[in-house]
């Protein structure tokens, strides 16, 4: 039997409402509205929008909300799921103690669920995506941070107050890249940004050798310097380029090998920068996994790019709804 669902993506700059319908297993997206969040307006103004637009997408689908099934809501951390509420993330300014779930359950009459987007993202891909049909699956963000989703014996696991699988704050190295607030973290090397910053560094590097980078042949090029412009250097064959994702590679299969032995998981599901650079990254990656990692718990891990592509939000958001 089929139902519709209704999802809440809540970005820093950008937010969407999304309409899917669920068939036993299955999940399309019907339609979807996307609006920038306006965070220098404070959150008033974007609740206010969530509302309007989700009458809306329901009115030019010849639907009443009353015929949907939930509500998800994607929201990047610090939440309590519990409560509810929005607790100030860092990319949502005035959003403090939001209680985001009692007020759509007020304004809309429907069951109203909210995680964090990574949790949200692990639930998408194992219930939609590349962990589909397993039991213990750890997805990972690597975009602008890194942190994880945990479905563990067929449950969602996020801790004691929403903070397990903040794998981005674990120290991987005495100095490195500064992620999370921590240099030579595992979000200061896998992640958009602490690959950008190690590249800038060690572009710098390479200038005053006298052999600079592909990506950044002088000092006016640093501030272009992002973790697609290194991989497409690396891919022509640039040294210092490809010394990035080497190290970055390295880190990655070390805080992958500690994942594997705590957790011992069927899948590990990566998406964003691992999902585009695979090739870069993996086969570093895999060597220092096996090398790591009990060869036990290695034997039964697939780690796998995110399969749901640039929609993961909209599926995350839904997937929650789906209960």
């Amino acid at each position: 039997m089929s139902s519709y669902l209704i999802g809440h993506d809540v970005g820093g700059t950008k937010c969407a409402v999304i309409l899917g319908k669920a068939d036993g297993g299955e999940i399309e997206i019907i339609d979807r509205i996307q609006f920038p969040t306006h965070s220098d307006l404070g959150p008033e103004q974007t609740l206010v929008n969530f509302e309007r637009y989700t009458k809306e997408i329901m009115t030019r689908n010849d639907l009443d909300v009353s015929q949907a099934r939930a509500i998800g809501i994607s929201c990047g951390g610090p939440i309590s799921s519990a409560n509810g509420t929005v607790l100030s993330p860092p990319n949502l300014p005035g959003w403090d103690e939001i209680h985001i779930v009692e007020r759509f359950e007020k304004s809309f009459g429907l069951p109203v669920r909210l995680e964090n987007d990574a949790n949200a993202c692990a639930l998408a891909e194992w219930r939609w995506g590349a962990g589909k049909g397993c039991r213990n699956l750890i997805f990972m963000t690597f975009g602008t941070g890194l942190g994880a989703g945990l479905v563990l014996d067929g449950k969602l696991y996020s801790g004691t107050n929403d903070l397990a699988g903040e794998v981005g704050h674990v120290r991987l190295a005495d100095d490195g890249p500064e992620g999370y607030g921590k240099r030579g973290s595992f979000e200061g090397f896998c992640s958009g940004g602490g690959i950008a910053r190690l590249a800038r560094e060690m572009a710098l590097s390479a200038i005053s050798d006298g052999k600079p980078a592909l990506y950044c042949p002088t000092v006016n090029k640093l501030d272009s310097i992002s973790a697609r412009t290194v991989a497409e250097a690396a891919n022509q064959g640039d040294p210092v380029a490809k010394e990035v994702y080497r190290i970055v590679g390295t880190q990655l299969g070390k805080g992958l090998a500690m994942l594997i032995d705590i957790l011992n998981p069927e899948v590990i599901v990566i998406g964003s920068v691992f999902a585009r650079q695979r090739d870069l990254l993996w086969p570093v990656a895999e060597k220092v996994i096996n090398a790591e990692a009990l060869p036990g718990a290695v034997a039964v891990c697939k780690v796998l790019p995110a399969a749901l592509g640039e929609a993961i939000g909209d599926y995350a958001s839904l997937s929650l709804a789906a209960g």
